[in-house]
């Protein structure tokens, strides 16, 4: 029974592991610290899973573990760094010059703000996006428009050179 229980948890998250790879993706300051915030996402998951009742997709329900283990890392971290944050990307894992471009922009945001974006990017609804950031399906609306608006400026300004 409980090995059928493993299996399927395997299953589900090898299905969503890009989540994963998002969520520390945006939160983490080096490739190290991405690697320790999946790893913690993974057993946050593990620990809770028992009690997903499957009332909302699994990749919803990932999605909130997920974030909710990168805030309480990021938290832990901010306290113990000392060192200037480093890329998150190792050179064998270079992304396009405009993927990164929107990763810098959208690490300038507040955790609000990256949540809402992110879920956005992942092709989530208003009201998805709302559920998982326990906010109003307008609230939502109004944030994703302002958050749209400051990638407009910050692109706007890189083309204008400044």
């Amino acid at each position: 029974m409980k090995e059928d229980l493993e299996k399927k948890f395997v299953a589900l998250l090898e299905e969503n592991a890009g989540i994963i790879y998002k969520v520390t993706r945006i939160y983490a300051s080096s490739s190290d610290d991405a690697e320790d915030l999946r790893q913690e996402v993974i057993y946050q998951a593990w620990r809770s899973y028992s009690r997903f009742k499957g009332e909302s997709k699994f990749s919803t329900w990932l999605y909130k573990i997920a974030l909710n283990t990168a805030l309480t890392h990021k938290a832990k971290e901010e306290k113990r760094r000392t060192v200037p944050e480093q890329s998150v990307i190792s050179n064998s894992e270079a992304l396009s010059d405009s993927k990164e471009l929107l990763i810098k922009y959208i690490r300038q945001f507040n955790d609000a703000e990256k949540l809402i974006i992110m879920l956005h990017l992942d092709g989530y609804s208003n009201d998805d996006i709302a559920l998982i950031a326990g906010i109003s399906k307008n609230h939502v609306a109004v944030k994703l428009h302002r958050i749209k608006e400051k990638l407009a400026v910050n692109l706007k300004e890189k083309t204008n050179g400044n």
